[in-house]
Protein backbone atom coordinates (compact mmCIF):
# COMPACT_ATOMS: atom_id res chain seq x y z
CA UNK A 1 0.00 0.00 0.00
CA UNK A 2 1.65 3.64 -0.82
CA UNK A 3 1.55 6.36 2.06
CA UNK A 4 0.29 9.90 1.58
CA UNK A 5 2.87 11.95 0.03
CA UNK A 6 3.39 15.11 1.68
CA UNK A 7 5.75 18.30 0.67
CA UNK A 8 7.28 19.69 3.68
CA UNK A 9 8.89 23.12 2.78
CA UNK A 10 11.21 25.23 4.86
CA UNK A 11 14.74 26.49 4.55
CA UNK A 12 15.40 26.10 8.07
CA UNK A 13 16.86 22.10 7.77
CA UNK A 14 16.38 21.52 11.30
CA UNK A 15 12.82 22.40 11.09
CA UNK A 16 12.11 20.30 8.05
CA UNK A 17 13.94 17.07 9.90
CA UNK A 18 11.64 17.78 13.33
CA UNK A 19 8.12 17.71 10.87
CA UNK A 20 9.45 15.37 8.60
CA UNK A 21 10.00 12.40 11.61
CA UNK A 22 6.82 13.07 13.23
CA UNK A 23 4.98 12.80 9.60
CA UNK A 24 6.94 9.49 8.92
CA UNK A 25 6.19 8.02 12.50
CA UNK A 26 2.70 8.58 11.53
CA UNK A 27 3.38 6.56 8.07
CA UNK A 28 3.55 9.56 5.54
CA UNK A 29 5.46 9.46 3.10
CA UNK A 30 8.09 13.03 3.15
CA UNK A 31 9.59 14.97 0.88
CA UNK A 32 11.70 18.24 1.56
CA UNK A 33 12.62 21.57 0.31
CA UNK A 34 14.83 24.09 1.36
CA UNK A 35 13.03 27.09 -0.89
CA UNK A 36 10.31 28.07 -3.00
CA UNK A 37 11.81 27.40 -6.48
CA UNK A 38 12.73 23.52 -5.69
CA UNK A 39 9.05 23.14 -4.08
CA UNK A 40 8.00 24.39 -7.09
CA UNK A 41 9.84 22.03 -9.26
CA UNK A 42 8.85 19.01 -7.06
CA UNK A 43 5.63 19.62 -6.81
CA UNK A 44 5.19 19.73 -10.70
CA UNK A 45 7.43 17.00 -11.00
CA UNK A 46 6.03 14.40 -8.98
CA UNK A 47 2.21 14.70 -9.22
CA UNK A 48 0.92 12.90 -6.63
CA UNK A 49 1.29 15.09 -3.49
CA UNK A 50 -1.97 15.03 -1.43
CA UNK A 51 -0.74 17.84 0.75
CA UNK A 52 2.20 20.60 1.60
CA UNK A 53 3.44 21.97 4.40
CA UNK A 54 4.98 25.56 3.55
CA UNK A 55 7.04 27.82 5.43
CA UNK A 56 5.98 31.77 4.56
CA UNK A 57 10.11 33.41 4.44
CA UNK A 58 12.38 31.67 2.48
CA UNK A 59 14.92 32.47 -0.01
CA UNK A 60 14.46 32.86 -4.00
CA UNK A 61 10.78 32.34 -3.62
CA UNK A 62 8.76 33.07 -0.31
CA UNK A 63 5.72 30.75 0.63
CA UNK A 64 3.41 33.32 -0.92
CA UNK A 65 4.60 32.81 -4.47
CA UNK A 66 5.03 29.58 -3.77
CA UNK A 67 1.29 29.32 -3.04
CA UNK A 68 0.12 31.43 -6.68
CA UNK A 69 2.40 29.27 -8.53
CA UNK A 70 0.57 26.51 -7.30
CA UNK A 71 -2.87 27.26 -7.08
CA UNK A 72 -2.91 28.88 -10.52
CA UNK A 73 -2.95 24.63 -11.13
CA UNK A 74 -3.77 22.51 -8.20
CA UNK A 75 -6.18 22.81 -4.98
CA UNK A 76 -3.96 20.61 -3.21
CA UNK A 77 -4.38 21.45 0.60
CA UNK A 78 -1.51 23.96 1.52
CA UNK A 79 -0.74 24.20 5.49
CA UNK A 80 1.07 27.95 6.09
CA UNK A 81 3.50 27.40 8.33
CA UNK A 82 5.24 31.24 9.63
CA UNK A 83 6.79 33.12 12.76
CA UNK A 84 4.68 35.72 12.52
CA UNK A 85 1.27 35.89 14.15
CA UNK A 86 0.10 39.16 12.07
CA UNK A 87 -3.54 38.85 10.91
CA UNK A 88 -2.71 40.46 7.00
CA UNK A 89 -1.07 37.63 6.82
CA UNK A 90 -3.03 35.14 8.18
CA UNK A 91 -5.93 36.99 5.53
CA UNK A 92 -3.27 37.29 2.69
CA UNK A 93 -3.21 33.64 2.83
CA UNK A 94 -6.78 32.69 2.81
CA UNK A 95 -7.33 34.48 -0.11
CA UNK A 96 -4.13 32.65 -1.58
CA UNK A 97 -6.17 29.63 -0.59
CA UNK A 98 -4.01 28.14 1.99
CA UNK A 99 -6.46 25.57 3.99
CA UNK A 100 -4.81 26.32 7.58
CA UNK A 101 -2.25 28.84 8.90
CA UNK A 102 -0.04 27.62 12.25
CA UNK A 103 2.50 30.25 13.92
CA UNK A 104 5.64 29.38 14.98
CA UNK A 105 6.79 27.28 17.53
CA UNK A 106 3.59 24.97 17.07
CA UNK A 107 3.22 21.56 18.84
CA UNK A 108 4.36 18.67 16.25
CA UNK A 109 1.20 16.42 17.51
CA UNK A 110 -1.14 19.04 16.72
CA UNK A 111 0.50 19.56 13.42
CA UNK A 112 0.65 15.94 12.45
CA UNK A 113 -3.68 16.19 13.76
CA UNK A 114 -3.91 19.26 11.39
CA UNK A 115 -2.65 17.28 8.46
CA UNK A 116 -4.91 14.09 9.40
CA UNK A 117 -7.73 16.58 9.25
CA UNK A 118 -7.34 18.54 6.17
CA UNK A 119 -6.50 14.71 4.18
CA UNK A 120 -10.07 13.38 6.08
CA UNK A 121 -11.99 16.46 3.86
CA UNK A 122 -10.03 16.49 0.77
CA UNK A 123 -10.51 12.50 0.44
CA UNK A 124 -14.45 13.42 1.61
CA UNK A 125 -14.58 15.72 -1.42
CA UNK A 126 -12.34 14.20 -4.09
CA UNK A 127 -15.09 12.41 -5.38
CA UNK A 128 -17.07 15.61 -6.10
CA UNK A 129 -13.93 17.88 -7.12
CA UNK A 130 -11.74 17.19 -9.56
CA UNK A 131 -8.53 19.23 -10.26
CA UNK A 132 -6.78 18.39 -14.04
CA UNK A 133 -4.36 20.87 -16.44
CA UNK A 134 -6.01 24.02 -14.41
CA UNK A 135 -9.46 22.97 -14.96
CA UNK A 136 -11.77 22.55 -11.36
CA UNK A 137 -14.51 20.70 -11.77
CA UNK A 138 -16.92 20.63 -8.91
CA UNK A 139 -20.02 17.93 -9.47
CA UNK A 140 -21.87 19.06 -6.36
CA UNK A 141 -22.19 22.41 -7.16
CA UNK A 142 -21.99 22.09 -11.32
CA UNK A 143 -19.52 24.79 -10.87
CA UNK A 144 -16.28 24.56 -13.34
CA UNK A 145 -13.34 27.49 -12.98
CA UNK A 146 -10.21 27.44 -15.43
CA UNK A 147 -7.06 28.77 -14.02
CA UNK A 148 -8.92 30.09 -11.17
CA UNK A 149 -11.64 31.69 -12.71
CA UNK A 150 -15.33 30.56 -13.39
CA UNK A 151 -16.51 29.71 -16.57
CA UNK A 152 -20.51 29.70 -17.75
CA UNK A 153 -21.15 26.38 -19.16
CA UNK A 154 -25.02 25.03 -20.08
CA UNK A 155 -26.03 21.63 -18.01
CA UNK A 156 -24.91 19.66 -21.46
CA UNK A 157 -21.59 21.31 -21.88
CA UNK A 158 -20.43 20.87 -17.88
CA UNK A 159 -21.84 16.91 -18.35
CA UNK A 160 -19.92 16.70 -21.88
CA UNK A 161 -17.04 17.91 -20.30
CA UNK A 162 -17.75 16.04 -16.81
CA UNK A 163 -17.49 12.70 -19.39
CA UNK A 164 -14.27 14.19 -21.21
CA UNK A 165 -12.12 14.38 -17.94
CA UNK A 166 -13.39 11.21 -16.18
CA UNK A 167 -12.12 9.23 -19.16
CA UNK A 168 -9.30 11.50 -19.95
CA UNK A 169 -6.75 9.56 -22.82
CA UNK A 170 -9.08 7.48 -23.91
CA UNK A 171 -10.73 8.18 -27.73
CA UNK A 172 -14.19 8.08 -27.54
CA UNK A 173 -16.64 7.64 -30.38
CA UNK A 174 -19.25 10.56 -30.85
CA UNK A 175 -22.06 7.01 -29.90
CA UNK A 176 -20.66 6.51 -27.03
CA UNK A 177 -20.78 9.87 -25.78
CA UNK A 178 -24.05 10.32 -26.95
CA UNK A 179 -25.11 7.08 -25.39
CA UNK A 180 -23.22 8.16 -21.49
CA UNK A 181 -23.98 12.33 -21.77
CA UNK A 182 -26.97 12.23 -23.59
CA UNK A 183 -28.30 8.98 -21.27
CA UNK A 184 -30.36 7.36 -24.48
CA UNK A 185 -29.63 5.59 -27.64
CA UNK A 186 -29.22 7.79 -29.97
CA UNK A 187 -30.52 7.68 -33.98
CA UNK A 188 -30.63 10.92 -35.04
CA UNK A 189 -27.74 13.12 -36.31
CA UNK A 190 -24.18 12.62 -34.64
CA UNK A 191 -23.67 16.72 -35.43
CA UNK A 192 -24.79 17.82 -32.05
CA UNK A 193 -22.42 16.23 -30.27
CA UNK A 194 -19.62 18.59 -32.79
CA UNK A 195 -22.26 21.44 -31.63
CA UNK A 196 -21.54 21.40 -28.32
CA UNK A 197 -17.64 20.33 -28.22
CA UNK A 198 -17.28 23.52 -30.70
CA UNK A 199 -19.28 26.13 -28.01
CA UNK A 200 -17.35 24.43 -25.01
CA UNK A 201 -14.25 24.72 -26.29
CA UNK A 202 -14.61 28.53 -26.84
CA UNK A 203 -16.09 28.70 -23.26
CA UNK A 204 -12.66 26.89 -22.34
CA UNK A 205 -10.14 29.35 -23.79
CA UNK A 206 -6.65 27.92 -24.81
CA UNK A 207 -7.75 24.69 -22.45
CA UNK A 208 -10.32 23.70 -25.37
CA UNK A 209 -7.29 22.82 -27.08
CA UNK A 210 -7.28 19.55 -24.84
CA UNK A 211 -10.02 18.38 -26.82
CA UNK A 212 -8.80 16.35 -29.50
CA UNK A 213 -10.59 15.85 -32.44
CA UNK A 214 -10.32 12.44 -33.89
CA UNK A 215 -11.42 12.29 -37.55
CA UNK A 216 -13.98 9.54 -38.66
CA UNK A 217 -14.42 8.73 -35.13
CA UNK A 218 -14.99 11.17 -32.63
CA UNK A 219 -13.13 13.06 -29.34
CA UNK A 220 -10.24 13.16 -26.87
CA UNK A 221 -9.21 14.32 -23.74
CA UNK A 222 -5.53 15.10 -23.29
CA UNK A 223 -3.61 17.74 -21.15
Amino acid sequence: MECTKILVVDDESRMRKLVHDFLSKNNYEVLEAENGEVAVDLFFEQKDIALIILDVMMPKMDGWQVCREIRQYSAVPIIMLTAKSDERDELLGFELGVDEYISKPFSPKILVARVEAILRRAGASAAEVTELGGIVLNRSAHQVSIDGKPIELSVKEFELLAYFISNKGVALSRERILNNVWNYDYFGDARTIDTHVKKLRSKMGEKGDYIKTIWGMGYKFEV
